[in-house]
């Protein structure tokens, strides 16, 4: 799918426009990446790694509760998304795990560290995880993407010239019928689709949201799941009860496959549980984390 521009993203994401902006920017190999590092100075830190279509706004409550204790915490806006560039290429998993290791490596140079990664963001956590393990202390899943089939109508995607067309005519109403599945509290639902809205007004924004549908391989990621549990790496698995997206009826399957130390499944709770219950998942994070366990030997 060729690069384009939809008809109401009238902003575009420069340098003038980022310094009317909160946080941070740090330019990597594949571009300029949106991101704050806070918390109390000498905390072991916690990188925040997100989902499909989320800003790093989205770790507000979580992090403020990290912070009480004890935890510093780096958050950031993958590519594509916030107020990180839209990247002119292939949004794959190769994309999202460099930036990650990128990020990590110039603003802490010191690992280990915990990686907390939701939806999209936990394959990306464990990708990572794979390819440095070393870096890793303590890994926490949430409402993990990656396993089912792939649905027949993203298989429609394959093709470049239908994708373009799809995300030209029906792109904005799509994105914000996602969104509208992920967070079971109407009044959070609603500010969760205004701040993504607002970001989606930049030049190149539905194009990276498709360019991912496309390359990221979102589904039957079973191989990714066993791999990480084989690293034998202290896991923390969180679930929402009432999940629309990533069903908690693959719970027993991410189980078998990750063998995480401590599963929790957080009742009343809906997909997007570190945005939805930040103190809840935030305590549990916490208290896995620090003092982390001791790793298990292969």
């Amino acid at each position: 799918m060729k690069y384009f521009v939809a008809a109401d993203e009238d902003r575009r994401l420069d340098a003038a426009a980022r310094r009317t902006l909160r946080g941070s920017f740090v330019a990597l190999s594949d571009g300029v990446t949106h991101y704050e590092l806070t918390g109390p100075d000498g905390g072991e830190l916690a990188v925040l790694v997100g989902g499909l279509t989320i800003p790093l706004s989205y770790w507000d409550g979580l992090a403020a509760r990290l912070h009480a204790r004890g935890l510093r915490t780096l958050a950031y806006s993958a590519y594509g998304r916030g107020y990180s560039d839209r990247v002119r290429g292939r949004y794959d998993e190769a994309l999202f795990v460099r930036q990650l290791a990128e990020l990590t490596s110039a603003l802490d140079p010191t690992p280990p560290r915990h990686v907390v990664g939701t939806s999209m963001g936990a394959l990306v956590a464990m990708a990572h995880a794979n390819l440095h393990p070393e870096s890793v202390a303590t890994l926490t899943v949430v409402g993990p993407a990656g396993l089912g089939e792939r649905p027949r109508a993203q298989r429609l995607l394959g093709s470049d010239l239908l994708a373009g067309f799809v995300a030209r005519r029906f792109g904005r109403k799509l994105l914000e019928g996602h969104l509208g599945h992920n967070v079971r509290d109407p009044a959070l639902s609603a500010r969760l689709v205004a701040t993504v809205r607002e970001a989606y007004r930049y030049e190149g924004s539905l194009y990276a949201f498709f360019q991912t549908l496309q390359r990221f391989p979102l589904y039957e990621r079973q191989d990714l799941f066993r791999g990480t549990g084989n690293l034998r790496l202290p896991v923390l698995l969180v679930w929402g009860d009432d999940d629309q997206v990533t069903p908690i009826t693959h719970l027993d399957t991410v189980q078998e496959l990750l063998r995480p130390r401590q599963t929790h499944v957080i009742t009343e709770c809906g997909h997007m549980a570190p945005y939805e219950r930040p103190d809840d998942v935030g305590d549990l994070l916490a208290s896995f984390a620090v003092p982390h366990p001791d790793r298990l030997e292969p």
